[in-house]
């Protein structure tokens, strides 16, 4: 099969499974990702552009969409206090573990890379 074709198709199976991800948990894919990334530890929003992918100006404004759904916040640096940094708030680990543990119906193309 084409490489393109082959693209086409996951690209498609990822825009299916964010619609659930919107569907079932009120959040897009980025949105999600940034939960995952910043269960780990706390990043500033320079750190998670590089993490997710992202244009600084599109993680912003993930940023902003899921701090006023209540599920990060913003916390001063301890060496600079100019830097900020964003952790998950107790919403929002309970956001991360209801998605893990859903009924969200991953596509079976995904499901065959991801394991």
């Amino acid at each position: 099969m084409n490489t393109l074709c082959q693209i086409r198709d996951i690209y498609r199976a990822i825009y299916e499974f964010e619609i659930k991800l919107q569907q079932s948990h009120n959040m897009c894919l980025n949105e999600g990702m940034l939960l995952c990334i910043l269960s780990e530890q706390r990043y500033s929003s320079n750190e998670l552009a590089g993490l997710l992918g992202l244009s600084k100006s599109n993680t912003s404004k993930v940023i902003k969409s899921v701090e006023s759904k209540g599920l990060i916040e913003r916390i001063v640096g301890t060496d600079d206090k100019r830097q900020m940094y964003f952790i998950l708030t107790q919403s929002g680990h309970k956001k991360l573990e209801s998605v893990k543990c859903g009924e969200l119906d991953v596509p079976e193309l995904l499901t065959s890379m991801i394991k």
